[in-house]
């Protein structure tokens, strides 16, 4: 497997995970009625906020990715990133699946996604200047 396609790999899993995250929305949104917004209703806040924080931190890490391999980074590298971040948006939206979204899987969910985008942002400025 190339770098190029192990980022392939973790992007089909994240857009996979936002896909998902997407569909209790609908559901809630259909059984409650609720054609726009939240309707004030807290299970809407928490599943909307689940999907927009995947949607926010997705797109910056599959990129940070894609321009490691295109600037010659190995693929374990690839590898090791793309699956710490694509556990860390596992855990972030399994808390909001269990409706735990102040419990450890969150809070493990979120840290490790900022350590990843930490190491993909340092990894990229590394190449940028050699």
């Amino acid at each position: 497997m190339t770098a190029l396609q192990a980022v392939a790999l973790y992007a089909s899993l994240n857009l996979l995970l936002l896909a998902l995250l997407s569909v209790p929305i609908g559901l809630n949104r259909n059984r409650k009625k609720i054609d726009l917004g939240d309707g004030n209703d807290i299970e809407m806040t928490a599943l909307i906020r689940g999907h927009g924080n995947a949607a926010e931190w997705i797109p910056g890490a599959l990129i940070g990715l894609f321009l490691l391999a295109s600037l010659g980074i190995g693929t374990l590298i690839i590898h090791l990133l793309g699956l710490a971040f694509t556990l860390a948006r596992g855990a972030h939206a399994y808390a909001f699946f269990t409706k735990q979204t102040t419990g450890p899987g969150r809070i493990f969910g979120a840290g490790l996604t900022l350590l990843v985008y930490i190491a993909i942002a340092l990894l990229l400025l590394w190449k940028a200047l050699a």
